[in-house]
């Protein structure tokens, strides 16, 4: 255990030197990734996505690598003993965790490195020396929520009342004072997005200018 901890301040205080990682939550349907792509559009090379490995099978059109690191809960669980891993967490039956390779890969490109995190995932990298940004994307209310996971009519019934209830929870827990550096309530996208982008901007400019020198 204290060697994983060992690596993991290790790996932390490298991120530390470039500008800071971004940590994005909130529950699935909230726009997280709506919010992403744009910021990757308008900023394809200043930000990179931290590519989260799981267990899960992957949803038509979802590329290996690109959208996850597909991978079996043996592959997984033995990477986590080996301390490879920031932080992990276990939802509906998968596993899910972002890999300390992962985020170096994209430090490597001298990117800002965005986080997509469940809370469990929060609360364990408060505990690293990361020190990234912590944003939380949140729907106006749990009745949209459930509307915009319905049109994309990608769940089971099942499926899609578990994901309701983690995101009760997650609304809860994220009340937290002091979790976050800034909540953002999606109710309107183009605002949102303003809101994002303004929080980002010094460690925008910071890597722009970085690359210069």
């Amino acid at each position: 255990m204290i060697l994983g901890r060992m690596r993991g301040a290790g790996i932390a205080r490298a991120v530390m030197q470039g500008p800071r990682p971004v940590v994005l939550s909130g529950p699935s349907g909230a726009g997280k990734s709506t919010l992403l792509k744009k910021l990757l559009k308008d900023y394809e090379n200043i930000f990179g996505f931290s590519v989260s490995h799981t267990t899960r099978q992957p949803r038509p059109g979802e590329v290996n690598g690109k959208d996850y690191h597909f991978v079996t809960r043996e592959e997984m669980q033995k990477e986590i003993d080996a301390g490879e891993f920031i932080e992990h967490a276990e939802f509906s039956g998968n596993m899910y965790g972002t890999s300390k390779g992962a985020v170096q890969a994209v430090q490597a490109q001298n990117q800002i490195c965005v986080l997509d995190i469940d809370i469990q995932g929060v609360k364990n990298i408060k505990k690293t020396e990361l020190n990234p940004i912590y944003i939380s994307v949140q729907p106006p209310s749990i009745e949209i929520l459930e509307k915009r996971l319905r049109d994309r009519k990608t769940e089971t019934e099942e499926s899609l009342q578990k994901r309701l209830t983690a995101a009760r929870v997650d609304l809860e827990l994220s009340k937290e004072p002091g979790l976050f550096d800034l909540v953002i309530i999606n109710d309107d996208l183009e605002k949102a997005y303003s809101e994002l982008k303004e929080v980002l901007l010094e460690e925008i400019k910071k890597t722009e200018e970085s690359r210069k020198s």
